[in-house]
C-alpha cells in the first residue's frame, strides 16, 4: 500500500491508485481528502496510477507512475511515467516517459523515452 501526504498529513486507508484534486477539493480513491489549508503539496510515497491536478505547489512521487496531469505546480517523479506527464506551469523531472512530458512554462529533465511494448 502506497503512503499519500498532503500538506505533511499522512492520508490513511486508501490504495492511493488515482488522485484528483477539482475545484480545491482533494479526491483519493473517490474519498474526500480536502486538507483546511490553501496551498497543496503531494508526496506519494510508492507508485501511483493516475494523478490530475488543476492547481497545486508541488507533486513528489517516489515511486513510477501511470499518468500526470496539472494546471500548475512543479511534478518531481523518482521513477518512471508509462503514460504521459504534463503540467502548463512548472518543471517536471522524472525517469523514462512512455508517451509525452509537456509544459508551457517551465524545464523537462527526463531520461530516453520508453518504447510501447515496455509498458504494456
Amino acid at each position: 500500500m502506497n503512503t499519500i501526504n498532503i500538506n505533511g498529513s499522512m492520508i490513511i486507508g486508501s490504495s492511493g491508485k488515482n488522485i484528483t484534486i477539482a475545484n480545491g477539493r482533494v479526491i483519493i480513491d473517490g474519498k474526500d481528502v480536502t486538507p483546511d489549508s490553501k496551498g497543496i503539496n503531494i508526496t506519494v510515497h510508492g507508485n501511483i496510477d493516475q494523478l490530475q491536478v488543476d492547481a497545486c505547489s508541488k507533486i513528489t512521487v517516489s515511486g513510477d507512475a501511470g499518468s500526470i496531469k496539472s494546471q500548475s505546480g512543479d511534478i518531481d517523479i523518482a521513477g518512471n511515467v508509462f503514460g504521459s506527464v504534463s503540467t502548463m506551469s512548472g518543471d517536471i523531472s522524472c525517469g523514462d516517459v512512455g508517451l509525452r512530458a509537456n509544459t508551457m512554462s517551465g524545464d523537462i529533465n527526463r531520461s530516453n523515452k520508453l518504447k510501447a511494448k515496455d509498458w504494456f
